[in-house]
């Protein structure tokens, strides 16, 4: 959805009230819709704004009318099980599930961990962040599980922002997380940096890209524990781009199990896995990837708070079947 105005503009050839005028021309919209425009400021005629549809539009007269963006829908309240592992006036800390949305989008309109925060937290979340994001400073993709951070009021959104938008640099922001990848990396501890941006072929998928408006990107990755078709990895991020853990180890050549996204070539791997590690890693929701440590400053004591999270029970599965 985009966040610019549709502009339709139309010439008179005859004397005509404007509102009969633009329902004619466009018959895509009422003529409702459009004397509300016209009383809400959207139209106007030979760059002259008009507030009445009844107006009398000459031969040759040419009225622009800019109709606005739809306004989001603003999501409901809904039950849903949370995992709150902490929680204050300020902030709350959730261990989100593998599967579950962040917050509403396309396709996504309800059901999602906002919808779950707004029957939670009730009006604290209202305007903070946005109408379809409250209190949202960060996200976690649906398939991966893990950490995150959620403010429920202006100075704790204003404050957990911050550091997030500083990248960690300051020393303030911690992210870890725990990925499962295929093959094992050429060394056992290294920094990926490269540019990330929108995927020209798909624009679904981020890549690894030098263009303009390319992102630096930068991960550290250590081997936790080697098995023998796959590895487990820590990743530390200093930045946070879309699915960069996920595109940076492809970019390696060690794509994360489950990715079907970004780990397509990797298919035929599945059929040297042991029979129980094919079992666990079909009921994996979808890649192997979970947010284990999470540590800030809070934003209204200025305490470093630091979390930790075990991996759920499906990776820690995979894990044991992968030992064999």
């Amino acid at each position: 959805m985009t966040d610019t105005p549709t502009v339709l503009t139309s010439t008179t050839t005859i004397a005509m009230r404007l509102d009969k005028f633009l329902a004619a021309s466009f018959p895509d919209f009422s003529r409702a819709r459009f004397q509300k425009l016209i009383a809400d400021g959207y139209v106007s005629v030979e760059g002259r704004v008009v507030d009445d549809g009844g107006e009398k539009l000459k031969p040759g007269q040419t009225a622009t009318v800019k109709i606005p963006p739809p306004a989001p829908a603003i999501p409901l309240a809904e039950i849903i099980d949370l995992n709150i592992v902490f929680e204050d006036k300020h902030l709350i800390v959730l261990d989100k599930p593998a599967g579950l949305v962040v917050h509403p989008g396309a396709g996504n309109e309800n059901g999602t961990m906002v919808n779950a925060l707004i029957a939670h937290c009730g009006d604290t979340l209202s305007g903070i962040g946005g109408v379809k994001r409250p209190g949202i400073v960060h996200r976690l993709d649906k398939d991966t599980s893990g950490l995150l951070v959620v403010a429920k009021n202006d100075k704790a959104h204003h404050g957990l922002s911050e550091q997030f938008v500083s990248h960690g640099l300051d020393g303030r922001l911690e992210r870890e997380y725990l990925a499962f990848v295929w093959g094992k990396p050429e060394r056992r501890t290294g920094m990926i940096t490269t540019g990330i941006a929108r995927s020209n072929a798909n624009r679904q998928k981020m890549a690894v890209s030098n263009s303009a408006v390319a992102k630096e990107a930068i991960t550290h990755y250590e081997i936790e524990e080697s098995f023998e078709h796959a590895t487990l990895v820590r990743c530390r991020l200093e930045t946070g781009r879309t699915h960069q853990i996920r595109v940076h180890m492809a970019h390696i050549g060690n794509p994360l199990l489950g990715d079907s996204v970004y780990g397509g070539g990797f298919k035929a791997s599945i059929s040297k896995l042991s029979e129980p590690a094919k079992l666990s890693l079909s009921y994996l929701r979808g890649q192997a990837l979970h947010a284990t440590v999470l540590g800030f400053d809070h934003p209204v004591s200025g305490k470093h708070m630091r979390f930790e999270s075990e991996l759920p029970n499906a990776l820690a599965r995979l894990r044991v079947d992968l030992k064999g």
